[in-house]
């Protein structure tokens, strides 16, 4: 679809949208038109997928090889009971089937790996990066930043959430912010530590909310700050980022492209 015409279902669908000034029909449309890859079909990636779909984002792309697990669904909501044991990227396609027809779904059945990652994100217009572990996390960035695709990060832990947006333009990526990974078991997986069921929710919503600014061009996205959501006490802080001249990614002497031996657990750049 190019252009602000929508059809008269679309015009009821999307009527909250089309009503404000700062979407309106155009920024509707641009929603339609726009295809966004979800890395991870689980927690954060759950409700982010929820909710670009219900918002009419036109093409989603899930990478996710995991199947549902009963453990799951305590906080992937967009799983059920009966999806035990199916790739999470067919029950998650049909949840989105469901939920609005307007949207298509890629499925990518697959580990984001350093030999498919930039063929993957270079096919969409925003990348989520809602994944559990800090290869996957350094993969989508440095990718990202070499074809110039905007990111949207967030993790989570126990009761604690956090978000960023890294969208070039001089502004800092993750590696600016996590220069390398902790040490192998330094941090342990929600499997080992747990995570409040409604955290991801909170979290992914708020990296949904950052899709949809960058796509209609509204609002100030997170560039440049990180969002830090702390449960316990339902308080947030902004921590401002600042560029690494120094990085290997974003810095004055970047990498020229991705390493296929460098995103072992110690998710290191070789020099």
């Amino acid at each position: 679809m190019s252009g602000p015409n929508l059809d008269t279902e679309q015009l009821d669908r999307y009527s909250r949208h089309v009503i404000m000034d700062d979407v309106g029909p155009a920024g509707q449309a641009a929603l339609l038109d726009a295809g966004v890859l979800v890395v991870g079909a689980g927690g954060l990636g759950a409700p982010v997928i929820q909710y670009l779909a219900a918002a009419g984002v036109g093409r989603i792309g899930i990478a996710d090889a995991d199947v549902v697990e009963r453990s799951n669904l305590q906080r992937q909501v967009i799983h059920r009971d009966d999806d035990i044991g199916r790739p999470k990227v067919d029950s998650a396609a049909e949840f989105v089937a469901g939920l609005n027809p307007d949207v298509t779904v890629d499925r990518h059945e697959t580990r984001v790996t350093a030999d498919n990652v930039v063929a993957l994100v270079d096919d969409y217009d925003v990348v989520v990066d809602a994944s559990d572990n800090f290869p996957t996390r350094f993969l989508c960035n440095d990718a990202c930043v070499l074809t110039g695709t905007p990111l949207v990060h967030g993790a989570v832990y126990r009761f604690e959430g956090q978000t960023t947006t890294i969208d070039g333009n001089g502004q800092p990526c993750y590696r600016c912010l996590f220069p390398e990974a902790p040490p192998e078991g330094a941090v342990p997986d929600c499997a080992t530590a747990g995570v409040l069921g409604v955290l991801p929710g909170t979290i992914g919503v708020i990296q949904a909310t950052e899709v949809v600014k960058l796509i209609i061009g509204e609002g100030e996205p997170l560039t440049g700050r990180l969002l830090v959501y702390d449960a316990t006490d339902m308080t947030t802080e902004t921590v401002p980022v600042a560029p690494n001249p120094d990085c290997p990614v974003c810095g004055e002497d970047p990498i020229e492209g991705i390493d296929a031996g460098a995103y072992s657990e110690s998710c290191a750049i070789p020099e």
